[in-house]
């Protein structure tokens, strides 16, 4: 049977003292990977500080499967900018560049407009019923950096799950069965 094999005696002879450390070791690992993520988020002021690009919309700039690094500052967004943006109903982050932008005469608020380097037309369309720009309220931050294509790893695994499930459970089983 082999690897499997092995693995499988390995468990059946770990000692409970043993499972009890490498399963806390587990649970050690997973917190501290959110706790990183706390920190980013406190550090870059966005809620999400790294997103992947999941279009083409932003090509050739950003590329399907880009990592992107953000911040949210209290400085004005400018025509020019790349931003990532959350719209009323979608569940889904958006990454595109800011084409306009417009500050309302009685409240001095300002509002953007935005559209995706490889798109012919602007947002509007992507935006709620009757929205016609975005309130900073609906951007989560600024692109400030890259990765490319390291974000494949997480497309590849949202839009194939069994992949997604084999890997934390060989990872797991790897956790618990090490001997150290």
């Amino acid at each position: 049977m082999g690897w499997i094999g092995e693995q499988v005696d390995s468990i059946k002879s770990i000692q409970f003292r043993q499972f009890i450390t490498q399963t806390i070791s587990l649970g050690m690992i997973v917190t501290s990977a959110l706790i990183i993520w706390k920190g980013l988020m406190c550090v870059t002021g966005s809620e999400s500080p790294v997103v992947v690009v999941l279009s083409g919309s932003m090509e050739p700039g950003f590329k399907r499967g880009d990592i992107l690094f953000l911040h949210m500052s209290k400085d004005p967004i400018r025509a020019g900018e790349i931003v990532v943006f959350n719209i009323d109903g979608r569940e889904i982050p958006i990454v595109h560049r800011v084409i306009k932008v417009h500050e309302r005469p009685d409240t001095g608020e300002v509002e953007v407009l935005t559209k995706g380097d490889n798109n012919l037309g602007d947002d509007r369309l992507l935006y709620a019923q009757g929205q016609l720009w975005l309130q900073r309220h609906h951007v989560m931050g600024r692109a400030v950096g890259f990765l490319p294509y390291v974000g494949w790893v997480t497309i590849i695994m949202t839009e194939k799950p069994i992949i997604k499930y084999i890997l934390i459970g060989a990872l797991g089983l790897l956790v618990i069965t090490s001997k150290e």
